[in-house]
This record gives C-alpha cells, structure tokens and sequence, in this order.
C-alpha cells in the first residue's frame, strides 16, 4: 500500500468554530465499479435537523482514486484539504458531499447527482439547492457538469484550467500529463449557462504550466458574454494557497467564497 504523500495530509488554513464536531455520514453508496462500490460521504451543518432540508455544495472530482490512491495513498475524498473545506461548508450552513471515482470521472458525478436528486428526503437534502466547488484541474470536470446540467445553482471554480479558447491546447496538453478528464473538450463559455452564478479564483502567482492563462482567456470570454461571474484575484497567492499560505489575505478569499455559497444557496 503506497505511504500517504504530504499533500494528502494538509488542512486548509482557515477554520470556523466548532468544524471538529460537525457529523458525517460516511460511505453512501451511489454507484457500483469494477473494483466495487463507489461512495460519498455527506457534512451535515450543525442545526440540519431543525430547518428542514439542506441545499448543498459537491466538491467535484476530475481525477480517478485508483491512480490517487497509487500516487498519493488515499482517495479525494479522504485528504485532509477535502475533509476541512467540507467541514467549513457546513459550519457556514451549507451540507457538503465528498465522493471517491472509478475509471470515468465524468460519469461518476453525474451519478453523483442522480442519487442525491432521487434521495433527497433521505439525504436531508434539498435538490433545488445544489452548488459545485472544484479545483486545479478538477475544473474543467466542473465545466462540464454545468454544461450538461443548467439546474446546478452556483460554481466555485478555484485556481483551476477551464477551457481552451481561441485556439490554445493548455488544458488538452495538462489533461494529458497530469491525468486529470477534460470532458468539455471542444466546448467554449457559449455553452455555459448565463444564468449560473460563478466564483473564478485566480493565484495572481500560479505558476502551474498554462493553467492562469487558459483561467484568464475563460474570464475574458465569460465577461464579453455577460456571464454572472465574480473573479477575485489574490495577486500573491500561489497555487494551492488556501493549504499553504498561512495569513488574513488567504483567509479573506476564503471568506468570500463561503459567502458567495452562502448567498447563491440558502436564498431561496
């Protein structure tokens, strides 16, 4: 069994009190793989149980667990970065769903969806108030979910690739080195919803091969289609910084993407 990197271990560096008591319902089969079920574990805010069904934010996945667990020792859904932005989902009222991945990404958080909109009373959930958070290059699997699904009510899309536009490879080319799906290959903002609201975070110095200039081709283009998007530059911010940069700047980008989840899903 492959020793858990580094990585794998760091929480992000933001905390709201009481993120340790938060309750968990680990492991809910949504779909069965060749190597066995594929599961989801939900975050449930502390007062769930008094207000009725909770909307909730998925942390959508690109990569698939059998190579993450051979490279880094563990699914998505079990490094500590997951573990504590679910956590700091629900302590700001939002439930929070983390899932491991089979072979096919794309498919899997589609079945994702399907289980948690057919489940909605066992679940606790409301399925009128789904949002999606995802980064690095789990985003252009995001992309590809709000293409394909306009019903999603908000993105988070965090220091990520997104599309190749005006004739660029990045994404394709990092798709293809860091294994990450690229379903929305083809796509352009077009195809897009102009109805769902989208958080853009940008790592002013990200210097992961092509990423930031596929991220402001795609913010561009989103503006020039009059998209509702929120960009927020952190001009320091390297990538990953939410699980590295230990100061109030990080920790207010933090804030404002808690907020927009917040304002996007629990105003009915």
């Amino acid at each position: 069994m492959t020793e858990r990197h580094e990585i794998t271990t760091r929480k992000v560096l933001y905390e709201i009190p009481g993120m340790d008591s938060v309750q968990v319902r680990r492991d809910v089969p949504y779909n069965e793989s060749d190597s066995g079920s594929l599961t989801f574990d939900i975050y449930y805010p502390p007062d769930s149980r008094t207000k009725g069904r909770d909307p909730v934010v998925v942390f959508v996945i690109g990569f698939s667990d059998i190579g993450a667990q051979a490279m880094l020792g563990c699914r998505f859904k079990e490094m500590e970065s997951y573990i504590s932005w679910a956590k700091l989902s629900a302590m700001s009222g939002i439930a929070a769903i983390t899932y491991s991945t089979g072979k096919d990404p794309a498919a899997d958080v589609q079945e994702v969806l399907r289980y948690i909109r057919q489940n909605t009373a066992l679940l606790g959930i409301d399925k009128d108030r789904i949002g999606i958070w995802s980064c690095s290059g789990n985003v252009p699997n995001a992309l590809s979910v709000l293409i394909q699904d306009p019903e999603i009510k908000c993105a988070a899309l965090c220091y990520g690739y997104t599309l190749d536009l005006e004739g660029a490879a990045d994404v394709a080319a990092a798709s293809q080195q860091f294994r990450f799906v690229n379903p929305c290959a083809g796509k352009s903002v077009a195809d897009l919803s102009q109805t769902t609201p989208l958080f853009l975070l940008r790592a002013g110095r990200d210097e992961t091969p092509g990423l930031n200039e596929t991220l402001d081709r795609f913010a561009k283009a989103a503006v020039a289609r009059n998209l509702p998007l929120t960009l927020l530059n952190h001009p320091e911010g390297t990538h990953a910084f939410d699980l590295t940069e230990d100061s109030e700047n990080c920790r207010e980008v933090i804030r404002n993407i808690l907020s927009f989840l917040r304002f996007h899903l629990m105003n009915k």
